[in-house]
C-alpha cells in the first residue's frame, strides 16, 4: 500500500505540470488580453484609460515576454504562494479569494453532510421496502428534486424565507455585513442565511444519492450470499449493514474524488441566483474578463483538489472493498 501509495503522489507532479500547461494555453487562447478589452471598455463609454498604469502592469507581468516565459513566471510564482494579480479587482490574488473561499467551504461542507444525512436512511428505507407506499413517495419526492431546476427552487425559497422569516433577499449575510470583518453577529446572519442554499444545492445531489443507493443496494440484496446469510439465521438488519450496504458503498467513495473540486466550485448558477458570496460567480466573471491570473489560480486549485480527491477515493475504495487490487498481474 505504502508502494502504491508512494507511485500515486509521484505520479501527481507530471499530471500537474500538463494540467498547469493546459490551463495556461487555454486561458491564453482568446484573442487580445484584459488590457486590451479594459482599454476597448473605456472608450466604449466614452473614458480614456491609463496607459502608463497599463504599460507598467504589462511589464510587471510580463505581457510584452514571449508565452513560455509568461508561462515559468506563473507557475514559478505558485510554486511560492504567489497566485499573481487580479486585474479586475486591482488586489493580489490571494486577497481577492479571501473570505469567499472560507464561505464556499462552509456552504458546500454543510450542504454534502446534510446530503448524506438525508440520502443514506431514505436509500436503505426505498430499497428494504421496494414497490411499498413509502418507496412510492420517497421516490416522487426524488424525482421532483431532479426535475425542478435550481434557479426556480432559489427564487421560491428567497421568497418565502422573506415572507416568513423576515430573511433578506439574496446573499449569504444580511447587506450589512458584507465587506465586514468576522463578528459574532455577522456569524449569525451567515447561519441565517446558510438553510437557503443548502436546501437548494443538495436537494438534486439527495434524490441522485437515493436512486444510486437504491439501486445498488438492491442488486446486492439479491445476491446468494445474502439469501444464504439470511438462511443461516442471521438477524436481517446484522446482514444488511455487514455486507450488501458495505459492497453497495463503492460508488459514494468514488465521488470522493469529485466532492473536493465541488467545495470549491460550488453551484454556480445558483451562487449567481442568489448574489451568494462565493468562489462560484467570481471564477465566472475572471473567465469572461480574461483576468487571467485569478480564473487560472482557480482552475489550477480545482485540478489539484481532483487529483488529492482522486488519490483518496482509490486509497479508500482499496481498504473498503477487499475485491479491488491495487496491482494488475494474473490472479490464482
Amino acid at each position: 500500500m505504502i508502494r502504491y501509495i508512494l507511485w500515486r503522489v509521484t505520479v501527481m507532479i507530471p499530471t500537474l505540470v500538463m494540467i498547469s500547461m493546459l490551463v495556461f494555453t487555454i486561458i491564453n487562447l482568446p484573442p487580445g488580453d484584459y488590457f486590451e478589452s479594459y482599454v476597448a471598455e473605456m472608450r466604449a463609454i466614452g473614458e480614456t484609460a491609463d496607459m502608463q498604469e497599463i504599460d507598467e502592469l504589462r511589464a510587471k507581468y510580463g505581457f510584452d515576454k514571449p508565452l513560455p516565459i509568461r508561462y515559468l513566471h506563473w507557475v514559478g510564482g505558485m510554486m511560492v504562494g504567489d497566485f499573481g494579480y487580479s486585474f479586475e479587482y486591482r488586489l493580489p490574488v490571494s486577497d481577492v479569494v479571501g473570505d469567499r473561499l472560507w464561505l464556499t467551504i462552509l456552504v458546500s461542507v454543510v450542504t454534502i453532510i446534510v446530503t448524506w444525512l438525508l440520502a443514506f436512511p431514505i436509500g436503505i428505507y426505498s430499497a428494504t421496502h421496494q414497490y411499498s407506499w413509502g418507496d412510492y413517495g420517497l421516490t416522487l419526492f426524488g424525482l421532483i428534486g431532479l426535475a425542478v431546476p435550481n434557479f426556480v427552487l432559489a427564487l421560491v425559497l428567497m421568497y418565502f424565507a422573506n415572507v416568513w422569516f423576515g430573511t433578506s433577499i439574496g446573499h449569504l449575510m444580511d447587506q450589512r455585513y458584507l465587506n465586514q470583518p468576522m463578528s459574532w453577529e455577522k456569524f449569525k446572519s451567515i447561519l441565517e442565511h446558510l438553510w437557503i442554499p443548502v436546501i437548494i444545492i443538495g436537494t438534486a445531489g439527495t434524490a441522485g444519492m437515493v436512486r444510486r443507493l437504491r439501486a445498488n443496494l438492491l442488486d446486492e440484496l439479491r445476491k446468494q450470499y445474502v439469501m444464504t446469510a439470511r438462511a443461516k439465521g442471521l438477524h436481517p438488519f446484522k446482514v444488511l449493514i455487514k455486507y450488501p450496504l458495505r459492497m453497495s458503498l463503492n460508488f459514494f467513495i468514488s465521488d470522493i474524488g469529485s466532492i473536493l473540486p465541488q467545495i470549491i466550485s460550488g453551484a454556480e448558477i445558483t451562487a449567481v441566483v442568489l448574489s451568494l458570496e462565493t468562489t462560484g460567480p467570481m471564477l465566472i466573471k475572471a473567465l469572461q474578463t480574461q483576468d487571467m491570473y485569478l480564473a487560472g489560480s482557480f482552475l489550477m486549485f480545482l485540478a489539484l483538489l481532483t487529483v488529492v480527491g482522486m488519490l483518496i477515493s482509490d486509497i479508500a475504495l482499496a481498504l473498503f472493498d477487499p475485491r479491488i487490487r491495487l496491482y494488475g498481474g494474473r490472479t490464482r
